[in-house]
């Protein structure tokens, strides 16, 4: 495979902190981190990234590949059943054949790739290695490469952290603003938004509503189906809101299965009211079936500031809940 001498697991462990620990080469350091898990699990090693502008894993960097497997490999990570698909949505290791996508007759083993951000897990890719013939590498061994792939985490997240000019001054305003995950504003930014807000429907005498969403069950979905089918799930509720919004609205993810949205006016009812239907109304993604309830305040008749006008969506929504998913309420006057 590579001309190299077998390492102790301490030595390898000690290597690829080395390697991840080289943030001025970040090329040469996930180079140095394939190398060491395509070593330790005995074939030829490729981490595949999200890449948003796709909406789909490419080849970021890759160890021993001949002409024409990237192309094969992100192929696999579309095709179900395949251990790259697997890892990418299940965010497990995966082992076993490949798929005819990624080359019928061949093993491999793929880990996902992830990063904590805000207390969210956030994928951001899968590491494959192609084994010469089955998979029979020992347990020590795969724990090892589980490590690696937590190690190739670490450095994609520092070289994203790091780059410098104006793409790092683009990627640095994406992340400060939005969720990676769903694309739409954080609970930062609308933090700030609702602050904003609040000041101008109290200077104009206006009406304000907040509405709090929750994905119903969504821990039972990802615990039946994987953790990558409620990110799809989520992915979905994030894009049917940002298409029922208004203009002036704003929707952000707030929370693991949450999103809260800041409607200015008196309409914010019936903006509510159209995503809770509209995420009704979409087809089931892997033959799981979701929906979201919703819980309205009003600013000033239920809180005149965000922690009051939050509060009374959440006992809100915990009223709707309780009435069954896929429903909405309003806070109750007091």
């Amino acid at each position: 495979m590579y001309d190299r001498p077998a390492l102790t697991s301490d030595a390898l462990l000690q290597d690829a902190i080395r390697a991840a620990a080289r943030s001025h080469d970040p090329e040469a350091a996930l180079d140095d981190l394939l190398r060491l898990a395509g070593d330790t699990a005995g074939g030829r090693a490729a981490a595949l990234l999200w890449d948003a502008d796709r909406g789909a894993l490419a080849v970021a960097g890759s160890r021993g590949l001949v002409p024409g497997e990237a192309e094969r490999l992100e192929a696999a990570a579309t095709t179900p059943g395949d251990p790259i698909r697997r890892a990418a949505h299940d965010r497990i290791a995966a082992h076993g054949e490949a798929s005819d996508a990624a080359g019928a007759g061949r093993s491999l083993s793929a880990w996902p790739i992830e990063v904590v951000a805000g207390g969210v897990e956030e994928p951001l890719g899968v590491l494959v290695v192609l084994h010469p013939g089955p998979v029979v590498t020992a347990r020590g061994s795969l724990e090892d490469v589980a490590a690696i792939a937590d190690l190739i985490g670490l450095t994609v997240d520092r070289v994203r952290l790091a780059s410098d000019g104006a793409e790092r001054s683009d990627w640095v305003e994406r992340v400060n603003h939005s969720d990676p995950l769903t694309g739409l504003a954080n609970a930062r930014t609308l933090a700030r938004v609702i602050e904003l807000e609040i000041a101008r429907a109290a200077r104009q005498g206006s009406e304000l509503c907040l509405a709090l969403f929750d994905v119903d069950g969504l821990t039972k979905i990802n615990d039946a189906a994987g953790h990558g089918a409620g990110d799809d799930i989520l992915r979905e509720v994030a894009a049917v809101a940002a298409e029922s919004i208004r203009f002036v609205d704003t929707i952000a993810r707030w929370g693991g299965d949450e999103f809260l949205l800041v409607a200015p006016g008196a309409k914010g009812t019936t903006v509510a009211q159209r995503i809770v239907e509209s995420v009704a109304a979409r087809p089931a993604i892997g033959g799981t079936k979701y929906t979201v309830s919703a819980g309205i305040s009003r600013f000033p008749a239920d809180g005149t500031t965000g922690e009051e006008l939050i509060d009374a969506a959440t006992r809100a929504l915990r009223a709707a809940q309780a009435a069954g998913p896929g429903t909405f309420a309003e806070a109750a006057r007091t």
